[in-house]
């Protein structure tokens, strides 16, 4: 037994065994990376194929409106198209703030560009002779004929300006929809990237669930997975959204998600701060809708609550007064 020890314990021993050991490990950090499996492609792999899918996914739902019929983007019809072409109206209507507009409106395509510029030259003179036929055949205007002549130009001149104003009330009824339903879709947003799901899956999650209730929201939001799922930068899918809503609130969201993206901060500690922001805003309207009541309030109650109350107060009196004269 003590020959045993001693011999362990010798230095030549202890030598040999550091050495077998050293040659060991050296072995082993050489033939192991080459034998294990590249992890890292193939998880670059799957989430690849997972994005194709997810893309391939959202593009076929834009591809249906809300009904599932007619797709997002349309051909422009043939006879506006000809006319465009032939006064080469694009030169003189066609911008870059014009396709935004439209795009703010729910007009994707060259369908929309086409039929404004279209309905921009034509209207006028549509104006302009339903002016006439109203004027000299249907009103009994007393006025001379230079004057019906004058107010049918002002109308045609109105009538320039009417495809705008149709723009301008799409925008508005919009954002208003985009606007009354974006908070919840924000917390919604928040709960699937606190659970783990990947910003892509998250907003495709909460499109077609926010669809249901604003399918405006639900459109932008679709639009938005869609082109994470193809641009090479997320920054650029989430400045698309800010531009096409044109809402201060989703526009803060949009920024934040942007510079989390950038300086590698948690989405969901952003998304949560913008969620109470989004809260707090929409408390601070009701309440400046409420504080601003009592004075839209006064003319109504003037006119209609206060004699009413005057003459039930007031009336059995003076009934009575009349009656013992």
């Amino acid at each position: 037994m003590q020959e045993i020890v001693d011999t362990v314990m010798s230095p030549a021993f202890l030598a040999t065994m550091l050495a077998a050991v050293s040659a060991f490990a050296t072995i082993l950090a050489i033939v192991m990376p080459i034998l294990a499996r590249d992890q890292l492609n193939q998880r670059m792999r799957v989430m690849a194929l997972e994005r194709d899918k997810l893309r391939s996914q959202r593009l076929a739902e834009l591809t249906r409106d809300r009904v599932g019929t007619v797709k997002l983007r349309q051909t422009p019809k043939g006879y506006m198209q000809q006319i465009v072409d032939r006064l080469d109206l694009r030169s003189q209507f066609d911008n870059e703030e014009l396709r935004n507009k439209l795009k703010m409106a729910g007009l994707r395509g060259e369908a929309p560009l086409v039929a404004f510029m279209f309905f921009r030259v034509v209207a006028p003179p549509l104006v302009f002779l339903a002016a006439l036929f109203y004027l000299f055949v249907l009103s009994d205007t007393q006025a001379s004929a230079a004057m019906k002549l004058a107010y049918a130009v002002a109308a045609a001149a109105a009538g320039y300006y009417l495809p705008n104003l149709f723009i301008e009330n799409l925008v508005q009824k919009r954002q208003q929809a985009i606007k009354t339903t974006f908070p919840e879709a924000l917390d919604m947003l928040l709960i699937c990237v606190q659970s783990g799901m990947s910003v892509e899956a998250a907003f495709g999650k909460v499109a077609k669930e926010a669809s249901n209730q604003s399918a405006e929201l639900g459109e932008e939001l679709s639009l938005t997975t869609a082109e994470l799922s193809y641009l090479p930068d997320r920054r650029i899918a989430y400045e698309n959204l800010a531009k096409r809503t044109a809402l201060p609130s989703v526009k803060a969201v949009t920024t934040a998600l942007i510079q989390a993206e950038r300086y590698g901060t948690p989405v969901g500690q952003a998304l949560r701060v913008m969620a109470k922001e989004n809260r707090d805003m929409r408390m601070s309207e009701a309440e400046k809708k409420a504080a601003a009541l009592p004075p839209k309030l006064t003319v109504p109650m003037i006119l209609f609550f206060l004699p009413v109350l005057f003459l039930v107060i007031l009336g059995p009196a003076a009934i009575t007064f009349w009656k013992f004269q």
